[in-house]
């Protein structure tokens, strides 16, 4: 684990590690905020019923809400908290976009994969963990240096890591890594690129993520707007929760603008994927 603090902004140091392997780790970097950080998931949750279709956790599978620090104004202030903003500024600029977040009940194992697979617009995740996990209870798993694509250790994790086994001869498991183990308070970032795992976990797992990026080029909206795609899963009508955007003070709407101009197309996606539910099976 790197560095006990986040100073604002990162050292140059720092932003080089994260550039060259894909990850840093903060311990103990929001102790102080952690009881009411957990207190705000678990009401959420109980608020909600369950995951994004109101199903309780059952700990057989992932249950999720998106977005989800917008469920809760106390939880919206992390994004204004000057120690998870220096993180962002420092790696993706300070007219940086916060993206959906996600709250999750995790189950099991979670195999290696990337969240996205971009080349020039660099998208992270900050990861809260909410109970104590270790290498064979669940914590992250990442392999450094797997984000950098367009090099051929990257690209060949890429197009061979979902055979692990009958290409290695290993399990996921045991693909070489490093074991961020955590505590309740710790903060971990990750380019979205970046292989993870965890596995050996129980069915409970507290963990939500903010979903961050560089703000993309005018000529290059239409890219984020399919980004913003996959929220619709979720059955939302924005990628933001009205708390999040009607407690916003000038400087967080700073990161919300770019993403408020451009989810308009999300309500219809959504009702598509809701009727897409309902329809009876056939088969």
């Amino acid at each position: 684990m790197l560095n006990l603090n986040a100073p604002r902004p990162l050292s140059e140091q720092q932003v080089a590690f994260f550039k060259t392997f894909g990850f840093l780790a903060f311990p103990g970097l929001l102790g102080d905020r952690i009881e009411e950080i957990t207190r705000e998931f678990l009401t959420i949750f109980q608020r909600k019923g369950g995951g994004h279709d109101g199903r309780p956790h059952d700990g057989r599978k992932r249950s999720c809400i998106v977005p989800f620090l917008d469920q809760s104004e106390v939880l919206c202030t992390l994004l204004d908290d000057p120690r998870i903003a220096g993180i962002a500024e420092s790696l993706l600029g300070d007219d940086f976009n916060y993206m959906p977040s996600d709250g999750n009940f995790y189950s099991g194992d979670t195999g290696w994969h990337s969240d996205g697979w971009q080349r020039d617009i660099t998208h992270i995740k900050i990861a809260f963990y909410l109970d104590p996990l270790t290498r064979d209870t669940g914590c992250l798993r990442v392999i450094p240096g797997s984000h950098r694509i367009g090099e051929k250790f990257a690209d060949d994790l890429q197009a061979q890591i979902g055979r692990s086994e009958k290409l290695w001869g290993v399990d996921g498991r045991d693909v070489p890594a490093i074991a961020l183990e955590t505590q309740p308070g710790d903060i971990l970032v990750f380019n979205h690129n970046t292989k993870h795992a965890a596995f050996g976990g129980s069915g409970w797992r507290r963990m939500f993520t903010m979903n961050l990026c560089q703000r993309y080029p005018e000529t290059r909206v239409q890219e984020l707007r399919d980004y913003l795609n996959g929220v619709s899963r979720f059955w939302v009508e924005r990628a933001y929760g009205d708390i999040m955007m009607n407690t916003a003070g000038p400087s967080r709407r700073r990161h919300l603008e770019q993403v408020m101009a451009n989810d308009g197309h999300i309500a219809e996606l959504s009702r598509k994927a809701r009727e897409s539910m309902a329809e009876p099976s056939r088969g």
